[in-house]
């Protein structure tokens, strides 16, 4: 077993090469360059755009090393040491040592002064028997994406079947729709992208039933088998479809195994329980990114959100604090979008079955309006869906579907900044937006909903 150590510098490890982990690193060398940073990575793309895997396979990326932030060359000059091919197995922290296995399969000792657990999450994989086939797969790691490309490029894949309609589901709906591969959205819930109300999910169904992606949902998939004529979808015991490929994309479960052996305590949601300060409940331990939980504005309370925006802000405060800062991670609202063929679906803040769950007395209404204005060539209908507390009138969320290209996530931004900042719907109504007849009108839809919002509640 070989031990890496320097005496008399400070000690900052870093296991884990995405996101949070190269947001970490980087600023803890920013706040002490003479500081020893070390950044572990398990396989061999640190600092690559997993959120940009789907481009690659729609063919929108032509080449998987443009994913890479940063090449090789570049973070080597950053002064930090990259680890690369290593897994962490275990962590002493009576002795401030973290053990792992290099690509010789040999164990190492790094000490450190300051650890921060940047393990990311796993997909998560419901017990779908035949869900190891060949032809079957997940997609979160540079190796998933060009395992499937490298598939699609094999073999004449012509049906292609995705279980789960959330984000991953609908990006990747996309890509192989792009391809030329005649696809099939399969949901267990009663809806599509069930992260949206029904009335939103309805009308991505329709715009992708309306291009050719067939959209079933209330559909559990309880079988996949391996038949001549392809992969054989079971539901119930009845054949549901079959296909060519599968992508198993039913959402992500915070990779904790680690923190988990160590004793380092989890919070209710299954992922690692940090404070403002990204410390966990051990001493000179922090964690950021996807295996963490992450602090919601709104609430007050822990949630897990493993978005990439999120990673980026919590490993720059866990590699500040670690190289002896004070910084606080100020929390979120849950900002999200996403594309989808023609069309962007965003969303900031809670719908009304979640301000409910948290204790608001939630309120929302439904607006379509053209996203700018109508004697402009190319305007198309804006949906809406706004949503306030009616006892205090304060804005909980939003959520948004219109065209590519038709400054949705401009206007999901204005909702989250007014999120963040604790406002009431009515001063969405007032805010000095842009305007310009190509872009949108004097009275923005998003203020034509606070509008209507308003009008509804005084009713």
């Amino acid at each position: 077993m070989k031990k890496m150590a320097k005496m008399g510098i400070m000690q900052i490890l870093i296991i884990g090469g995405s996101d949070a982990g190269i947001s970490a690193g980087l600023r803890a060398k920013e706040m002490v360059p003479e500081a020893d940073v070390t950044v572990l990575v398990k396989d061999r793309y640190p600092n690559f755009s997993i959120c940009g895997l789907p481009f690659y396979i729609g063919g929108e990326v032509e080449n998987w090393k443009d994913l890479a932030h940063r090449d090789m060359d570049q973070l080597k000059k950053t002064g930090i040491r990259w680890l690369l091919g290593h897994t962490a197995t275990r962590i002493d922290q009576q002795a401030h040592q973290v053990i792992a296995v290099n690509p010789s399969k040999n164990e190492i000792v790094l000490p450190y002064d300051k650890l921060i657990l940047a393990t990311g999450a796993a997909s998560a994989r419901p017990p779908i028997p035949g869900a190891d086939l060949p032809g079957v797969f997940f997609l979160r790691f540079m190796d998933d994406g060009l395992a499937v490309q490298e598939y699609l490029e094999k073999f004449p894949v012509r049906r292609a079947a995705i279980i789960g309609s959330g984000y991953i589901g609908m990006e990747m709906a996309d890509a192989l729709h792009q391809r030329g591969i005649n696809v099939t959205l399969l949901e267990m819930a009663d809806s599509a992208m069930p992260s949206f109300d029904r009335q939103m999910g309805a009308l991505l169904q329709t715009r992708l039933e309306e291009k050719g992606v067939r959209v079933e949902t209330g559909i559990k998939i309880t079988r996949i088998e391996q038949q001549p004529s392809g992969l054989k979808l079971n539901a119930g015991k009845e054949t549901f479809a079959e296909s060519d490929f599968i992508l198993i994309a039913a959402g992500a479960r915070p990779s904790v195994e680690l923190a988990a052996e160590t004793q380092i305590f989890l919070g209710k949601t299954g992922a690692i329980a940090v404070n403002e300060k990204m410390e966990t409940s051990l001493k000179d331990i922090y964690a950021a990114g996807d295996c963490a939980e992450t602090h919601h504005r709104m609430t007050r309370k822990y949630h897990y959100m493993p978005l990439g925006t999120t990673a980026h802000k919590q490993g720059r405060i866990a590699g500040e604090n670690a190289a002896n800062g004070n910084s606080i991670f100020k929390g979120v609202v849950g900002t999200q979008s996403v594309k989808i063929l023609d069309r962007v679906a965003a969303r900031a803040g809670f719908r009304d079955v979640e301000a409910r769950a948290n204790g608001f007395d939630p309120m929302t209404v439904f607006l379509e309006t053209p996203d700018h204005k109508a004697y402009y060539p190319g305007a198309s209908p804006m949906h809406i869906r706004l949503t306030g507390d009616r006892k205090t009138g304060r804005l909980l969320g939003a959520q948004i579907i219109g065209h590519h290209g038709a400054e949705i996530s401009k206007r999901i931004d204005v909702v989250a900044t007014a999120l963040y900042s604790g406002l009431m719907v009515s001063d969405l109504a007032n805010f000095d937006l842009s305007y310009t007849p190509p872009l949108s009108s004097p009275w923005d839809p998003l203020q034509m909903a606070a509008f209507e919002w308003c009008k509804q509640l005084n009713n």
